[in-house]
């Protein structure tokens, strides 16, 4: 047998009051029993902790040299128990957020994580860029716990996709090209151009469906950064998110709608549909009041 949490309570109880019945009174037990369990904790270590007479109640040299490392221990599992609370309610944690350059260009990850944050101080939260088509592969293996990211996306099973941002795409031109004197731009007008696909091609495969030609892909370098800088080179269009020519100004590329009826893109978020860690539902619920 090892010295027990009531053991320790019990000695820092009467090292504060140096006084048995009034650390009785305090512990709300009987003097005799306090009693007992001094002695019997100074049986399981081995030393005297208290100088005891009929008049005076003194801390022996162990008793003193015990009583920090007693009082830090029993501080630390108050703040165990405390932190156990916090992370049982969400409050504590960590959560690996992964997200596609378009989601931080309309807006919607800087305003839930900022949020978040401001409501959950105590909950670490680290931000990774990631190939898109991983998102899913990287929810299911667990190294990360949300996705920002623009569907289509593979979702394999087990893992759910919530939309948080509604969007539409537009064309990003070369300043150069005779196609910048239109305000808006007919998907047929783009019938003879080189498209530069950025990760998400659905917004490329839609305009070229609503102008009846084939898309000539010539390029995917992956973000949206690579497609603009390839479209200021000169040559080359681009089907972008609009949020994307909101916040991002490229020299050399100019940005026009699209005419008809808009084509939807949308920011979603992705997360494992059986979530276990309290840190990560949290978010998901705090998301889907925001």
């Amino acid at each position: 047998m090892s010295v027990e949490l009531r053991h320790v309570r019990c000695f820092l109880s009467v090292a504060r009051h140096l006084h048995f019945a009034r650390a009785a009174e305090e512990l709300g037990i009987a003097p005799p029993a306090l009693t007992r369990q001094i002695q019997e904790a100074e049986r399981l270590l081995g030393v005297r902790l208290f100088h005891r007479t009929k008049r005076s109640v003194e801390l022996t040299a162990a008793g003193v040299a015990y009583l920090d490392e007693a009082a830090t221990a029993l501080d630390h599992l108050a703040r165990g128990a405390e932190r156990a609370a916090l992370a049982e309610r969400g409050e504590v944690g960590k959560i690996v957020i992964g997200y596609v350059g378009s989601a931080v260009y309309s807006g919607v990850l800087q305003t839930t994580v900022r949020g978040f944050r401001a409501c959950f101080p105590q909950v670490e939260i680290g931000i990774e860029e990631i190939v898109m088509r991983d998102a899913g592969a990287l929810l299911g293996d667990g190294r990360i716990d949300i996705a920002y990211v623009r569907p289509p996306v593979p979702q394999p099973e087990g893992v759910e996709a919530r939309t948080v941002h509604r969007d539409a795409f537009i064309v990003a031109l070369p300043a150069d090209s005779p196609l910048t004197a239109s305000s808006v731009i007919a998907p047929a007008q783009l019938r003879d151009q080189a498209f530069v696909v950025p990760e998400q091609e659905s917004g490329t495969l839609e305009v070229a469906r609503r102008g009846r030609f084939p898309a000539r892909i010539v390029a995917r370098p992956g973000t949206l950064a690579a497609v603009l800088a390839l479209v200021s080179l000169g040559g080359d269009v681009a089907v972008v998110p609009r949020s994307l020519a909101q916040c991002v100004t490229v020299p050399g590329v100019e940005y026009r709608e699209i005419a008809g009826k808009a084509v939807p893109s949308e920011v979603a978020m992705m997360y494992r549909r059986f979530e276990r860690a309290a840190a990560v539902r949290a978010y998901l619920d705090f998301a889907a009041r925001a």
